[in-house]
């Protein structure tokens, strides 16, 4: 009998794990089986773009080698720069004032564990790209920091960085859509063929 029971919720696990397993599949494959199509593809990275330039995102991807600050996006004070590795240059370092998480308080320093500007071999610039130029520099990955498709929709749906914009502390902006909008619009884009806007759009 004892075994019998022991049975029966073994096997009531492994049926809920395989639902699990099997609902995640399904989600994924929903993306992977879409037919490509370049106009539907177009118009999910324009989403996605209106997302990249605002300011909780552009700021830590500007042109230069100075993070920027705000909503309108001026040249973070204190004379702080990039560094080789993105978190500083000498005694300048991210670190010294943003740490793990957001300082309590209106414009406080916000924070996250990974706070910093891409590295200078690896600068991901966003301001001032046109939606065409950015969009063929996130499917590069001499650009994009090595990543596969794939890995470009994981890191845009899953790294606790690009997450913060959500979580910005108190007197900032948040994106236009929620997280979960964006990524789906990320892989939308992606599955849909990953086709890059043409010269002329805005």
């Amino acid at each position: 009998m004892k075994r019998m029971v022991i049975f029966g919720i073994v096997l009531a696990i492994a049926c809920v794990a395989g639902f699990s397993f099997k609902k995640a599949a399904i989600k994924t494959n929903a993306y992977s089986t879409l037919p490509k199509d370049s106009v539907g593809s177009v118009k999910a990275f324009m989403s996605v773009y209106k997302v990249l330039m605002t300011a909780r995102c552009m700021n830590c991807h500007p042109s230069g080698d100075v993070p920027l600050q705000g909503d309108d996006s001026h040249l973070h004070t204190m004379g702080v720069k990039r560094g080789i590795d993105g978190h500083g240059l000498y005694s300048l370092r991210c670190s010294n004032c943003h740490q793990a998480e957001n300082t309590a308080g209106l414009h406080m320093p916000p924070g996250n564990a990974k706070w910093g500007l891409p590295p200078a071999n690896m600068r991901m610039v966003f301001q001032g790209r046109t939606p065409r130029q950015l969009a063929l520099q996130l499917l590069d990955p001499k650009q994009n920091g090595g990543r596969t498709k794939q890995q470009l929709i994981d890191h845009m749906a899953k790294d606790n960085l690009v997450g913060w914009a959500w979580h910005p502390g108190d007197g900032r902006s948040l994106p236009p859509m929620s997280r979960a909008a964006f990524a789906a619009q990320v892989r939308l884009w992606i599955a849909k063929g990953a086709y890059a806007p043409s010269a002329k759009a805005k």
